[in-house]
């Protein structure tokens, strides 16, 4: 794999800011979008547009059998058994909202438990907190060790006769942090415990099966990898989705409506109430093509490569703190620079150039629990360089400089 002739692919990578040339490494906040992406959404817009599922007309017909040939696309990425188990959503967020009031609003009643991670971001926290408040539902947390990893022991402890869901991060946005959610599957469901899985930060970057992984919900969103804003999928298992309620009520989610009863679609449609984002799902396809092309695999192991490199240089340099040293890690580089707030060391990255991202990552129990307001986060992508490893290296020296 060659990043030189893959950075071609992406137009914004050429551009500048303050004179200086883009290093672009908030890719777990959000990757780039590649021109044959572009191209794709183009060529939706000016000669494929129009509304789905609802008139035998020709743009309508196309624009329906590319939003079907998008969900086929996302089907084979995770290796669903039928495309019906993939729900288009805006996005992972709304992905685990839409299973928290599908499936625990109607399935779980005051006394029961949620087991989370101590890695999860707000997304996977906030809407079992509101179950939690609704219906007097239970939270409790797998704890963390100093290195970012979940500590194992005691999260077998957990599960007791009144576990009804895991609900766990693949990889923690705010550490890298790679969880092995294959044998924490393997164990929820020796205790008959669905698994709700956050793949928002693994899609982009791993190879996935979600037959093989067994997991009964897995979520993620499209700008994460490569594709547009505004899209994403909640897979889950057949089984599960026909007994869930919708989450919203509308048009296209109905077989038939009268003022006494509502019939309900057949899955998928019967979570996706309204016009959809057709554009953004045709686009999540061509993104899915386009890393497909390029290999998960070769993706991955030249992430790793790379966070490899990064790790080596940022150790070299004094008064800096790595947050996150988990043996298995995805291509993520949280740190603190001594004496100096996060945001004032992206604000003078910025100032040549280098965009990362500073902050608490919406993953605020995970700074509390390394006792730091926030950290600054390296997110490399494969379209990033040593070359540029090197101009952030570079850029946190000129930081300790202008603060010593």
């Amino acid at each position: 794999m060659n990043p030189e002739v893959i950075r071609a692919d992406f137009p914004i990578l050429d551009m500048k800011v303050n004179g200086q040339p883009l290093v672009y490494l908030d890719n777990a906040a959000s990757s780039q979008m590649p021109q044959p992406v572009i191209d794709r959404l183009m060529r939706y817009h000016t000669s494929e547009h129009a509304n789905i599922h609802r008139a035998v007309h020709y743009l309508s017909e196309t624009a329906t059998r590319e939003f079907e040939s998008a969900r086929e696309k996302v089907r084979s990425f995770l290796n669903a058994r039928e495309s019906r188990e993939i729900i288009f959503t805006r996005g992972t967020t709304e992905a685990i909202n839409l299973a928290m009031h599908g499936y625990g609003r109607a399935f779980l009643k005051a006394g029961d438990e949620i087991i989370l991670s101590a890695l999860e971001h707000h997304s996977n926290i906030v809407p079992w907190q509101m179950l939690a408040h609704e219906k007097g539902v239970i939270l409790k947390v797998i704890p963390m060790d100093d290195d970012g990893v979940l500590i194992q022991e005691e999260f077998y402890k957990l599960f007791n006769a009144n576990t009804r869901l895991l609900a766990l991060t693949h990889v923690s946005n705010a550490l890298g942090t790679v969880n092995p959610i294959k044998a924490m599957i393997s164990h929820a469901h020796q205790y008959g415990v669905p698994v709700l899985i956050d793949g928002a930060q693994a899609a982009p970057h791993k190879a996935l099966d979600v037959q093989d992984l067994d997991c009964d919900f897995y979520a993620f969103s499209s700008h994460k990898l490569c594709g547009p804003t505004g899209i994403g999928v909640l897979y889950g298992k057949a089984e599960l989705l026909e007994r869930m309620q919708p989450y919203q009520g509308g048009g296209d989610m109905i077989l038939s409506v009268t003022f006494e009863k509502t019939y309900y679609n057949v899955i998928p449609h019967k979570f996706e109430a309204g016009t959809p984002a057709i554009a953004a799902a045709v686009g999540l396809g061509a993104a899915i093509d386009y890393l497909q092309a390029v290999g998960l695999e070769n993706i991955d192991r030249y992430e790793q490569e790379l966070l490899d490199y990064a790790t080596v240089r940022i150790r070299e340099l004094d008064r800096i703190r790595i947050v996150g040293t988990a043996r298995e890690k995805a291509a993520v580089l949280s740190f603190e620079v001594e004496g100096v707030h996060p945001h004032d060391v992206g604000t003078i990255l910025n100032d040549y150039g280098i965009a990362i991202r500073t902050g608490h990552h919406c993953a605020q129990p995970v700074m509390q629990r390394f006792k730091v307001p926030a950290t600054a986060r390296a997110s490399f992508a494969f379209y990033n360089t040593r070359s540029e490893v090197d101009r952030l290296i570079e850029g946190i020296i000129k930081v300790q400089g202008i603060f010593q």
